[in-house]
């Protein structure tokens, strides 16, 4: 039996789930900035590239090489296809706009060029994040305003990740898929024909280091899972931090388990630190098609109304039963 590239995936979709053909023409040129991408980390070392870049990003953070390379390719892979009114990347303050010599097309394209990114110089797995939005009907220049919608809005959100093999996980609103990089084909074949989260769990990803400044609700689950199966909760847990958002959720996607980013005591004016256009809508939308669940404490994520370009947001994502568990611990703090 022949494998299923991501191409041919797409043409099925268009065919089989009425996918407009400019959505599908838009992740594939997704798709090979990634390829791109992945080339220029495994390069590492050799290509130059480790390190600092020397500048700051809009939220005060230095750049690393590749964050802006990941940048730069994805915006010039994606600027001339005539399939976007607009782009905005976690690394640039304001949106971009398509050049004046390109066509423009439906959808804004919303991206983080290279999550993880302070985890490329130990050489451990990194990521990219992008998000699909509609522009709104009859705006000719997109403006920050066009991008700031709900989560549940999103037509399709996915991710990149390069690890010991360079995944895209996929989700156009029926399911999720991975595909697997053939390096030898050039292409991104299905492997992976169904992701899903299991209900329950053993695991937890959370930052212990950060504990001293958690509030309430996350410091009581975080204790309950610490206690074992001698504890309220009946059954022991493990923790795993990769810090690199993509490679703790494609863990989660794979086996189960809760991925937990909380606001904190240090930044209390902050809800939280995870960006909620460039993070947490797209992993949200993954999450919850593969069966799993995303809130930020209080409500679902992909219900929260953006405020602007690079809103944070606490983040609790992952197996159902999980987030349910910690979601309720913080209505309960509530009463």
């Amino acid at each position: 039996m022949s494998r299923v590239t991501l191409s041919r995936y797409l043409i099925e979709q268009t065919r089989n789930h009425d996918t407009p053909a400019d959505l599908r023409f838009l992740v594939e040129v997704v798709a090979r900035a990634c390829k791109a991408i992945s080339h220029a980390v495994s390069k590492g070392a050799l290509g130059g590239v480790l390190g600092n870049a020397g500048t700051d990003n809009v939220q005060g953070e230095a750049q690393k090489k590749l964050d802006v390379i990941s940048n730069e390719i994805l915006l010039e892979a994606n600027e001339w296809g005539g399939h976007l009114a607009a782009m905005a990347s976690e690394e640039m303050e304001e949106a971009y706009q398509i050049p004046g010599r390109y066509p423009k097309g439906a959808y804004l394209l919303l991206f983080d060029p290279l999550d993880g990114s302070s985890n490329i110089d130990v050489n451990v797995s990194v990521g990219t994040i992008f998000s699909v939005l509609r522009c709104p009907e009859g705006t000719e220049t997109p403006s920050e305003a066009s991008f700031l919608q709900a989560g549940t809005e999103q037509v399709c959100a996915g991710y990149a990740i390069y690890g010991p093999q360079t995944m895209l996980v996929l989700t156009l609103g029926n399911g999720v898929k991975g595909f697997t990089l053939d390096r030898e084909m050039g292409s991104f074949v299905l492997t992976h024909e169904s992701m899903t989260v299991p209900e329950s769990t053993k695991e937890f990803a959370i930052n212990m280091s950060n504990q001293r400044h958690w509030e309430t609700p996350v410091s009581r689950y975080v204790a309950e899972m610490q206690a074992g199966a001698t504890g309220a909760l009946g059954k022991d847990y493990n923790m795993r931090w990769i810090a690199s958002m993509v490679a703790d959720v494609h863990r989660i996607l794979t086996r189960g388990g809760i991925f937990m980013y909380p606001r904190d005591a240090r930044e209390p004016e902050k809800p939280g630190k995870l960006r909620l256009m460039y993070e947490a809508n797209p992993m949200s939308l993954i999450i919850e098609q593969a069966g799993g669940a995303a809130t930020n404490g209080h409500q679902r994520i992909l219900d929260i109304q953006p405020e602007s370009l690079h809103q944070r947001v606490a983040v609790f994502l992952g197996s159902k039963e999980e987030v349910e568990r910690i979601t309720s611990y913080h209505h309960h703090s509530e009463a």
